[in-house]
């Protein structure tokens, strides 16, 4: 039950104006991606709807369309559930990821400019902040926010359309472990604006293709509980 999943006030009522499923679809998407909406769990319309201050005519939109796209199973008989990734699912997408990433870390390395290497700097710091806030949501969003400007700075529209596609489940994937990778993740941060900075572009794939696997690995040792 939504109810039982996410505290009072988790989900703000969505504003009229501006296209209502397409608002209803992001709020549900961000809702699983941050996981404030557990794989297995159940998704009841009305439950949502009351949550999200709308009719249950754009929940269900928004549902059958999360099912097109996997991240949402409608079961005969059962209705809605947050999709529950395989370990297959997950070893897939993270496999992409790797390629992706370390391409984008050779061109981030061979074009990289004071202000990319200030702006990394800058989420690397916040990143670190995080971890020793114990903000968990905090650090996923920095490490998303600090991947997303290595790719900005390897200036490909092709890679980072294709990286933008898996960005998301990357982010399902890593919140869970997120606290488990720790400081640790942003030393490898550290590592690679290093690699940048000094346009070593074969360091820069060592680096992020060492860092990515690390991810990869700590998903599929994770604590299940």
């Amino acid at each position: 039950m939504l109810s039982a999943g996410l505290p009072h006030g988790t989900v703000p009522k969505l504003e009229r104006p501006g296209p209502l499923r397409e608002r209803v679809y992001e709020a549900l998407l961000e809702l699983i991606t941050t996981r404030g909406l557990r794989p297995g769990q159940h998704l009841v319309e009305s439950e949502l709807a009351g949550h999200l201050g709308v009719s249950r005519q754009p929940v269900r939109e928004a549902l059958q369309r999360l099912n097109t796209e996997g991240w949402v199973d409608l079961r005969p008989a059962q209705g809605a559930f947050v999709h529950e990734p395989t370990e297959e699912e997950a070893d897939q997408l993270l496999s992409v990821r790797t390629l992706l990433e370390a391409e984008a870390a050779r061109l981030a390395a061979a074009l990289s400019d004071p202000a990319g290497i200030a702006d990394l700097e800058e989420l690397c710091a916040r990143g670190e902040r995080a971890v020793d806030d114990d903000d968990v949501d905090l650090a996923v969003a920095t490490n998303a926010a600090f991947h997303a400007r290595v790719m900005a700075m390897a200036s490909n529209v092709v890679l980072a359309e294709l990286a933008a596609q898996v960005d998301r489940r990357v982010r399902w994937y890593y919140t869970p472990v997120a606290r488990q990778r720790g400081r640790q993740s942003w030393i490898e941060h550290r590592e690679l604006i290093a690699a940048i900075t000094a346009h070593d572009e074969a360091a820069a794939v060592a680096v992020m293709r060492a860092h990515t696997e690390h991810t990869r690995s700590t998903y599929h040792h994770r604590d299940h509980n």
